[in-house]
């Protein structure tokens, strides 16, 4: 195998303080800002005043986080990584291999689930500071304020976040550390909240409380965070994950220690209008405490964006999605920008602000998708377990206790359906919809493609390079190949050489493409089928690794030639002469699926929407990052016969004249 960069080992993030200060700003945005809404909509469902209701509330987050976030999430999931990736299509990848063909389904709801989240989030924090605001002066203009936010966090994403991101880690230490003195500064205010600590009194709400499902709801809130916390493994590795959580997790639940102490403390004089969270800042803090919350929500919209960027990147590598612009803003490692995906977002979130207007009605479209995207997590990291050999009573229990416990907060989250729930969830089923069709029509193609091995025509392919009466098409001839084998192609492609127009070359190069799961792989392996005339590659590309094949293409010829294995130079005496190199052309075949094809009418409906899906695609040679100007594509029908076809009747002349002469009897 040639390599044509040193790939690095991503998965390997060594523990240092530095190391910690980015997993802090880059990680725990989303689940960092939750204390901004958990506990406003917490006291929402219940507004009457109840010290045992409001430590009952702080056990069940308190507990929450630590089963949901810690144990399933931090100690479990996080070992499931895919070469150092994390997230749902990470772990799908995992376990692709199974013969289970249902697998790609939970994939792709969990995955569109989790594109539904990262709409409503941005909107929801970036809502939730401003409306601080509210706290210094009434009639301040949150929504517009909102917007132009939001409008700013979308527009700059073309230019990367180099320049800012090194800002990220000590803000959001800053932040941290904010959330938990103000938590603490309150804690005396009524030292029984600490019996929040024993988990009888989120167990004794949830049993005498009538609404206990609206309670889930808004609990539910405070570990939304914990599927992107899986998500951005891959940019600061498991330990450093898993250290910095222990602070960032008390760090939060001594902020929501003390909004319920001070929440106790106000008696029935507390106004269910006021954000506990915003309540617990002395007023001369309110203003920076608002600037930081607002930052904060920004911070954590920028981590939902990236996440995003790179859910798009692994389901376009694994046929989930249509392949789509990717740039590259920065020079920072594995960092990717997608325009189309980025207007997507901005849409949704401007959708959501100006749908929902207030974080309060916001609340109840929040989370709903996610619990969604937890059960399938929880399926998969099931089926991966007992792939990995764990004991089966050990998967059993496991399996279990998650879904028992998302089970609840997604019944309870569906209380939040006609309140707006049904805005993501309409934005999910839209993504997983594309992700099914794309992916179910593209096995069906694949299957239907003819390959044959390259032993059949490697005596005429020298025949047609050493025939001078066939006009010489280019000196070097490049098809994209998309056969699985190194050693067969595509029989269409050979039908481009041999018969639709014979190309004449004094070089024949196929490449294959394959992207794998590793995130930063750049390889490729080399098989020489005619010594100087035809060669195969096939380059191994990561999902965050720009697909610049002409430049790959350059490199492995260069290497060939070093090796004294092929000359280059043009075969016309005028250029050969000076030493000149021949043109090269690139071919990519084009299979549109043809009305003739004889199959059921479901498959027939999929083959039709991908073809309307396809037109958002990005083109081969784009994609590719092929020379354009020297890219000819040749389009030939797709024919999917899943059913025989009519046999026509051959009839003799006789038959045909006494066919008419009975007809004329009849007359």
């Amino acid at each position: 195998m040639q390599s044509s960069a040193q790939t690095s080992s991503p998965h390997i993030h060594k523990v240092t303080m530095a190391a910690l200060l980015v997993t802090i700003g880059i990680v725990f945005g989303d689940i960092g800002t939750s204390p901004l809404y958990v506990m406003k909509a917490i006291i929402g469902v219940n507004p009457q005043f109840d010290p045992d209701y409001v430590i009952g509330a702080v056990s069940c987050v308190i507990w929450t986080l630590t089963l949901q976030t810690t144990l399933k999430y931090v100690v479990i999931a996080l070992r499931a990584d895919n070469k150092g990736e994390g997230g749902i299509l990470a772990l799908y990848s995992l376990i692709k291999g199974l013969k289970k063909h249902w697998i790609y389904v939970l994939a792709a709801i969990g995955a569109s689930a989790l594109i539904a989240d990262g709409v409503i989030t941005p909107a929801m924090t970036v809502t939730s500071a401003i409306e601080g605001l509210r706290d210094l002066n009434p009639t301040a203009p949150v929504l517009p304020i909102v917007v132009v936010i939001i409008s700013a966090i979308f527009l700059v994403q073309p230019l990367g976040t180099k320049a800012i991101g090194k800002f990220f880690g000590p803000f959001m230490l800053a932040w941290f550390l904010m959330l938990g003195i103000l938590g603490t500064a309150h804690l005396a205010d009524h030292w029984a909240i600490m019996k929040a600590f024993n988990p009888w009194y989120a167990v004794r709400l949830l049993i005498d409380y009538p609404g206990w499902f609206l309670i889930l709801g808004a609990v539910f809130l405070c570990t939304t965070g914990a599927e992107a916390l899986y998500s951005d493994m891959g940019h600061c590795g498991r330990l450093n994950i898993t250290y910095s959580w222990l602070f960032v997790k008390l760090m939060l639940i001594l902020n929501y220690l003390g909004q319920g102490a001070w929440i106790i403390a106000q008696g029935s004089s507390f106004s269910d209008t006021v954000n506990p969270f915003y309540g617990v800042m002395p007023g001369w803090f309110l203003p920076a405490g608002i600037v930081m919350s607002t930052g904060a929500a920004i911070i954590a919209s920028q981590a939902l964006l990236s996440g995003s960027f790179t859910i798009f990147s692994e389901a376009m590598s694994l046929d989930f999605w249509p392949r789509l612009r990717i740039k590259y803003p920065s020079t920072l490692k594995g960092q990717l920008y997608i325009p189309m995906v980025n207007c997507f977002l901005y849409i949704g979130c401007l959708l959501t602000v100006l749908l929902f207007r207030t974080s309060g009605h916001m609340e109840a479209a929040y989370g709903l998708a996610i619990t969604i995207t937890m059960l399938m997590t929880t399926v998969l990291l099931a089926l991966y377990l007992r792939h990995r050999g764990a004991k089966p009573w050990t998967v059993g229990l496991f399996t279990v206790t998650f879904t028992l416990i998302e089970g609840a907060f997604f019944v309870a989250n569906m209380f939040k359906f006609v309140h707006g729930g049904w805005f993501t969830l309409l934005i999910a089923g839209l993504v997983c919809a594309v992700m099914l069709v794309w992916r179910r029509a593209t096995v069906i193609r694949r299957k239907f493609i003819e390959y044959r091995p390259f032993s059949q025509y490697t005596d005429i392919i020298t025949d047609i390079k050493n025939d001078r009466e066939i006009p010489k098409y280019s000196s070097n001839v490049v098809y994209l190949s998309r056969s699985p084998k190194a050693d067969e192609v595509e029989s269409k492609l050979i039908y481009s050489i041999i018969n639709k127009q014979p190309k004449r070359s004094d070089h024949y190069w196929i490449m294959r493409v394959e992207f794998t799961d590793s995130p930063d792989t750049l390889e490729y392996e080399r098989q020489i089928i005619i010594p100087g005339t035809l060669t195969s590659l096939n380059f191994r590309l990561g999902f965050r690794v720009e697909p610049q094949l002409s430049v790959y293409l350059r490199q492995a010829i260069e290497d060939m030639v070093g090796e004294g294995l092929i000359d280059l130079t043009s075969t016309y005496p005028s250029l050969q002469s000076h030493g000149i190199a021949g043109d090269f052309r690139f071919i990519i075949i084009h299979r549109i699926f043809s009305p003739s094809s004889q199959c059921n009418g479901s498959d027939r409906i999929l083959m039709n929407l991908h073809a309307i899906l396809r037109k958002m695609e990005l083109s081969a040679g784009k994609a590719f990052g092929l020379d354009t100007s020297t890219l000819k594509v040749e389009t030939v029908p797709l024919i999917i016969n899943t059913r025989s076809p009519r046999r026509i009747k051959r009839i003799e002349s006789e038959e045909i004249m006494s066919e008419r002469a009975d007809t004329e009897t009849t007359a």
